[in-house]
């Protein structure tokens, strides 16, 4: 198994023009994994679906991005036509609520249908757009494919910023309240604070959360957890303050 960077790396030496031989004995890697990894990446062509057009909902489409980036998926039907799903936690009934307003919001003529799974609710909705209205849908894991917006989906993340680190929030984050210790008059006392935490695998994801919050103003930092690099916390008052007001718990 190789990580995203090493693969990354190998598909940058292709793109200079290198053979696959070549990139192989430089690399160590087989040609074979070398060439799956291009099918993968290699952009699909988008006139293969009808073009839907722009989101009839712009500020609902940035929130919903943010869910499917974190726990979305789509999925060709046997017929033709695809298949959005969004997996939300039976813990958050408002989450699955708000993620059935989004779609209807977003594709009003779309099918949409709730799936009762173990623990969660697979948000279901039937349309032959979702690809065109989703390009970063693609074969294989999130965090093994390179994740990018294009330029209009920007365009509508950088108008509704928060409604975009809302859904990423709702999909990959919480916000939980921390403690600790110190000694005030002489005496050790307890003290909470709240944090946000948003943790996603894939390095692009991460970066569209953390280039987005850094337009906003609100400060970062990247933490590991249980050995685990991949969270990004917001903790300094005012920050969590604005995450507050634009974000809050999930409920």
């Amino acid at each position: 198994m190789y990580d995203v960077s090493t693969r990354k790396r190998a598909l940058a030496l292709v793109a200079q023009g290198r053979s696959l031989n070549s990139v192989s004995r430089q690399t160590g890697i087989s040609r074979s994994a070398i060439r799956s990894w291009q099918d993968r990446l290699q952009p699909r062509p988008r006139m293969a679906h009808p073009d839907p057009g722009p989101p009839a909902d712009e500020s609902a489409y940035a929130y919903l991005l943010g869910l499917y980036l974190g726990d979305g998926c789509i999925s060709a039907h046997p017929r033709g036509g695809y298949y959005l799903r969004i997996t939300c936690a039976d813990a958050w009934p408002g989450l699955i609520e708000l993620c059935r307003e989004a779609i209807r919001k977003v594709r009003p003529c779309a099918g949409l249908y709730v799936a009762q799974k173990q623990g969660c609710v697979a948000v279901t909705s039937y349309s032959r757009s979702w690809p065109v209205l989703f390009p970063q849908h693609g074969p294989g894991k999130k965090h093994e494919r390179l994740i990018a917006l294009d330029p209009w989906q920007q365009e509508l993340v950088d108008a509704h910023p928060w409604e975009f680190i809302r859904g990423l929030i709702h999909s990959d984050g919480c916000r939980i309240t921390n403690w600790t210790t110190r000694t005030v008059a002489g005496e050790r006392q307890r003290y909470e604070y709240p944090r946000y935490f948003f943790t996603n695998v894939s390095d692009d994801i991460r970066r569209l959360y953390t280039d987005t919050l850094d337009t906003l103003g609100v400060e970062w930092t990247l933490c590991t957890r249980n050995g685990n690099p991949f969270n990004i916390s917001v903790a300094r008052k005012a920050s969590v303050a604005l995450m507050d007001a634009h974000v809050g718990p999930k409920y």
